[in-house]
C-alpha cells in the first residue's frame, strides 16, 4: 500500500497545534448543530432541555469533510492560491456550516448569527430546525455550488467551475458512496477535456470512509492494487492518506497537499494532458465520535451514518455519552469567554476572498460579465410571405451562435454543451469559430477537435449537464443542447437545479446567475428514422411540474422565432428555459420583425392563417410546436377550400407558459386576454407538440376549457414516415379537420362529405406510404398557398 509519508517537518508544533484545533473547533461545532439548542458552550452540565426534541444531521462524513477543509486552508496560506471547496458528501451540511461560522463568512452572510455565544447557539439551533437551514449543504452556505442530497454530480460539478478559470483549484469532496453512481463514474473522464493552460484545476478527494447509510461502499473494500489500477486508468496520480491517530494524518495530509500542489503547478506550466492528482483519503467514518453505544461499535461502522446517539433526552447514559463526545474536543481551549474562536483556531484561515466561503466563484453572480449577443434580426431568414422560404431552424441558429463564440472570444465564458450531438443537430456552424475541447489522443480522419475548444461534448447528458450546472452557478454562460428524447436522463439534475435557483432567488446575497438554457431537438416528429426508442416529448410535463418562478418553456415554430427566443434566453438569468425546436427543412412564417413581435407577446392570432374577420370565429385552431402548426395551417387551408363560409381563427403559441393564469405563473395571461384569443365559448382544437394533457392542465381554470380538444403525442411511434407519426397519434391536418366538423355545433350534419373525404385520405395515406416507403407527393410537398 502505497501513501505519501510525512517527513516530520511537513507541520511544525505550532501549526499541528493550530490545523487540530481548528479540526476539533469544526468538529465540536458540527456534533453541537445536530444536537444542541441551549447551553452551546457545555458551560453547565448537559441537561435534557438542551438536547432538540428532533435529532437531524449526519455525523459519519462531517469529521472528514472538517479535516479536508482545515488542510485546504493551511494550504491555501501556504501556496497563495484560490479555492473553491465541492462538497459531493452534502449531507455532512454540519461541517460545511461549521466552518464557515469558523471563518466568518456565515456571519457576513446572516448577520443574526454573530460569531459568538449567542451567534454560536443560534447556528444549533437553526440547523434542521423548523424555520432554520437544511441538513444539507444548501443555497443558505456561503461558498457552496453543490447541494449533495442526490449523490453523483460533484466531480462533474467540480470540472465546470473549473473550465475558463485558469487561476481556480476546485476540491471535491467525493464520498465513497456517491462513487458508486452512474454520473460519478463518467465524470473521472472530464479530465480529458480539462485545458492546463486556460482552465482552472481540479483535485478529487476520494473520502473512503468505508459505509453508506447501512451497508459497506464498493472502493473501500476492493483491494488497494485494484483501486490504484482504476484510478490511474481514468487519468489520476492517487496519493493515499490514510490512518487513525490526528497526529500522524495531519502530518501526512499536509504533505500530501504540499505533493499535490506541486503536480498541479507542474502541469499548468507543462500544457498537456498530465495524469492528474487526487487524493485517497481514508478514515473511520464518525471518528472522533463515540466508538461504542449500547454495546454496539459506531465509530467506524454504518451506525455513525446519522445521529450515534439516539435517545439522549429519554436514555441519561446517552445524555452522559454524549457529553463526554463533546467535551473530548476541548470547547474551552477553542472558544473565549464571549465564545468567539481563539487566535489558535483562526490562525490557519485565510483572509478576505481567499477564504473559501467567501469564493466569488461560488456566488457567480459576482463574476458574470453579460455576454455580448449578436441581434437576431441581423440573422433572420427571408420570409417574403407566410411559407414562402424554409429553412433547418437550428442551423440558422448555429449561425447566431458561432456569433456568440465570436463576440465573446475574449471573455472567455460562453460554452456549447451536448452529448456527440452538435453536427446531428446541425449546429456545426459554430466549428468555424471554435473547435472541441479534447485533450486525448487525435487520428488523422478527426474533425474540429482542439486543446482550448469550446464546445463539449461526450455522450453522457449527465456530464453535460453536471458540467453547464457547474459553469453557471459559478458565473458563466451557456447552452445544453440534445436530443428530445434523451434529455429525460438528466430529470432529476433538473430538479435539483431547479430547487437550488429558487432557493437561491430569495437570499439578497446571492447574485442572479445566467440561466440554464436546454435546446431540445430531432423531437418526436422527426425521429421517424429511429422510432419509438427516439420519440418521447415528455420533458416538457416534467419541467411544466417544478417552480413557476424558474421554470419557462418555449415552442418556437419557426427559424426566425428560435432566433429571438434563444436571443432572450441568452440575457436571462436564474432560469431553467426549455427551448424545443426542429433541425430538419420547416416553412418560415414570421419575418424577423413579426418573429420579434410574436415572442414578445408569447401567443397570438394568425390573422393571414385565418378567415372571415368580420365576425366572431365558428372554431379556433391553436397550435404550440413547429410541427403542429404546420398541421393546423394545412387543416386552416384545407377548411378554406372545403367549408369557406366557416369562420376560423388560428392561434399560434410560442411560450407555452401563457396558457396558465397569471396567478399561477409569471407568464400567465389574465382571463381577459385568454379569452380574447381562444373566445369564452367556441371549440377550440389545439394540436400541441407533446402530451396534449398538458394543455388541458394548464389552461383548466379557464372560462372556456371545456370546449378544449387537443391533439399532440400519445405514445404511439414506430419507424415510419414522417407524416405518418402524425396520423398515428390524430394529429394530423385530415384529423383536426374531423375534429372541427366533429365539434362545431351544427356542422356534422352539412359537411358529412368532407368528413367522409378526409377519413379517407388518412386511409390513402396509410395505404400509400406502406408500397412507396414516403409520404404522398401532395403531403410531402404541401406549401402554405396564402390563398383567402
Amino acid at each position: 500500500m502505497t501513501a505519501v509519508r510525512a517527513r516530520s517537518e511537513t507541520l511544525t508544533a505550532t501549526e499541528l497545534e493550530a490545523v487540530d484545533a481548528l479540526w476539533r473547533a469544526a468538529n465540536y461545532l458540527s456534533a453541537g448543530q445536530i444536537y444542541l439548542m441551549a447551553n452551546a458552550l457545555l458551560r453547565e452540565p448537559l441537561r435534557p432541555e438542551h438536547v432538540k426534541p428532533r435529532l437531524l444531521g449526519h455525523w459519519g462524513t462531517s469529521p472528514g469533510l472538517n479535516f479536508v477543509y482545515a488542510h485546504l486552508n493551511r494550504a491555501i496560506l501556504t501556496h497563495d492560491f484560490d479555492a473553491l471547496f465541492v462538497t459531493g458528501p452534502g449531507h455532512g451540511g454540519p461541517a460545511l456550516l461549521a466552518n464557515t461560522w469558523l471563518e466568518g463568512t456565515y456571519t457576513e452572510a446572516w448577520p443574526e448569527v454573530t460569531r459568538n455565544a449567542e451567534g454560536m447557539e443560534e447556528l444549533f439551533r437553526q440547523f434542521s430546525f423548523p424555520g432554520g437551514v437544511p441538513s444539507h449543504v444548501a443555497p443558505q452556505v456561503p461558498g457552496s455550488i453543490h447541494e449533495g442530497g442526490e449523490l453523483g454530480y460533484s466531480l462533474a460539478h467540480a470540472y465546470g467551475a473549473a473550465f475558463d478559470n485558469p487561476g481556480l483549484v476546485v476540491a471535491c469532496v467525493i464520498g465513497d458512496g456517491e462513487a458508486e453512481t452512474g454520473p460519478l463514474a463518467t465524470s473521472w473522464h472530464a479530465n480529458k477535456f480539462l485545458d492546463p493552460r486556460r482552465d482552472g484545476a481540479v483535485l478529487p478527494i476520494l473520502h473512503l470512509n468505508g459505509y453508506k447509510i447501512a451497508n459497506p461502499t464498493v472502493l473501500a473494500r476492493i483491494p488497494h492494487a485494484e483501486l490504484d489500477a482504476l484510478l490511474r486508468g481514468y487519468g489520476y496520480t492517487p496519493h493515499y492518506v490514510e490512518g487513525h491517530e490526528p497526529a500522524e494524518m495531519h502530518q501526512a495530509m499536509a504533505a500530501t497537499l504540499d505533493a499535490v500542489l506541486g503536480e498541479i503547478r507542474a502541469a499548468k506550466q507543462s500544457g498537456h494532458r498530465p495524469s492528474w492528482p487526487m487524493i485517497v483519503l481514508r478514515s473511520p467514518k464518525g471518528w472522533t465520535g463515540p466508538s461504542v453505544v449500547d454495546g454496539v461499535p459506531v465509530e467506524g461502522t454504518w451506525r455513525a451514518h446519522q445521529v450515534p446517539l439516539s435517545g439522549v433526552r429519554q436514555n441519561p447514559g446517552h445524555l452522559r455519552q454524549l457529553e463526554a463526545w463533546l467535551r473530548s474536543y476541548r470547547p474551552e481551549e477553542l472558544f473565549d469567554d464571549e465564545g468567539r474562536p481563539t487566535a489558535q483556531v483562526t490562525a490557519l484561515i485565510p483572509a478576505g476572498v481567499r477564504r473559501m466561503g467567501a469564493s466569488p466563484h461560488a456566488n457567480g453572480g459576482l463574476v458574470l460579465q453579460p455576454l455580448s449577443l449578436p441581434d437576431p434580426e441581423e440573422h433572420a431568414v427571408a420570409v417574403p410571405r407566410p411559407g414562402g422560404t424554409s429553412a433547418e431552424p437550428t442551423r440558422v441558429l448555429g449561425r447566431y451562435l458561432r456569433e456568440v463564440f465570436a463576440a465573446n472570444a475574449d471573455k472567455a465564458n460562453f460554452r456549447l454543451f451536448g452529448p456527440d450531438e452538435t453536427a446531428s443537430n446541425r449546429l456545426d456552424a459554430v466549428y468555424e469559430v471554435t473547435g472541441k475541447a479534447w485533450q486525448a489522443g487525435i487520428e488523422p480522419v478527426d474533425e474540429h477537435l482542439e486543446a482550448g475548444g469550446r464546445v463539449l461534448e461526450v455522450l453522457s447528458e449527465h456530464l453535460c449537464q453536471g458540467w453547464l450546472e457547474g459553469y453557471l452557478l459559478s458565473g458563466r454562460h451557456g447552452l445544453f443542447s440534445c436530443y428530445e428524447a434523451f434529455v429525460h436522463i438528466v430529470d432529476s439534475m433538473l430538479n435539483q437545479h431547479v430547487k437550488w435557483l429558487k432557493v437561491h432567488r430569495g437570499i439578497p446575497w446571492r447574485r442572479p446567475v445566467a440561466s440554464l438554457n436546454y435546446l431540445l431537438t430531432s423531437h418526436v416528429w422527426r425521429q421517424d428514422h429511429n422510432g419509438f426508442s427516439h420519440q418521447d416529448p415528455g420533458f416538457v410535463d416534467h419541467v411544466a411540474n417544478k417552480s413557476a418562478e424558474v421554470v419557462r418553456v418555449y415552442l418556437p415554430p419557426d427559424a426566425n422565432t428560435l432566433l429571438h427566443v434563444m436571443h432572450h434566453c441568452l440575457r436571462s438569468r436564474d432560469y431553467v428555459n426549455v427551448v424545443v425546436a426542429g433541425k430538419n427543412d420547416t416553412p418560415n412564417w414570421l419575418d424577423g420583425e413579426q418573429a420579434a413581435l410574436h415572442c414578445a407577446r408569447g401567443a397570438g392570432i394568425w390573422e393571414w392563417a385565418g378567415s372571415h374577420h368580420d365576425r366572431p370565429p365558428d372554431v379556433v385552431l391553436g397550435c404550440a410546436g413547429d410541427a403542429p402548426t404546420i398541421e393546423v395551417l394545412a387543416a386552416a387551408e384545407l377548411l378554406r377550400e372545403l367549408l369557406p363560409e366557416l369562420a376560423v381563427r388560428v392561434v399560434n403559441v410560442v411560450d407555452l407558459m401563457r396558457l396558465q393564469p397569471e396567478v399561477e405563473h409569471p407568464h400567465g395571461m389574465g382571463d381577459r386576454e385568454f379569452d380574447a384569443l381562444f373566445t369564452p365559448d367556441r371549440p377550440v382544437i389545439f394540436a400541441y407538440h407533446g402530451y396534449p394533457w398538458l394543455i388541458h392542465r394548464l389552461a383548466y381554470r379557464r372560462t372556456n376549457h371545456h370546449n378544449f380538444h387537443v391533439r399532440g403525442y400519445t405514445e404511439n411511434g414506430t419507424t415510419t414516415t414522417p407524416f405518418d407519426m402524425l396520423v398515428l397519434n390524430r394529429m394530423d391536418r385530415f384529423q383536426l379537420v374531423i375534429d372541427v366538423i366533429d365539434r362545431v355545433p351544427g356542422l356534422a350534419a352539412t359537411a358529412g362529405v368532407v368528413r367522409q373525404r378526409m377519413t379517407e385520405a388518412r386511409e390513402r395515406h396509410s395505404r400509400w406510404i406502406r408500397r412507396h416507403g414516403e409520404d404522398l407527393p401532395e403531403i410531402r410537398d404541401w406549401a402554405w398557398t396564402g390563398e383567402r
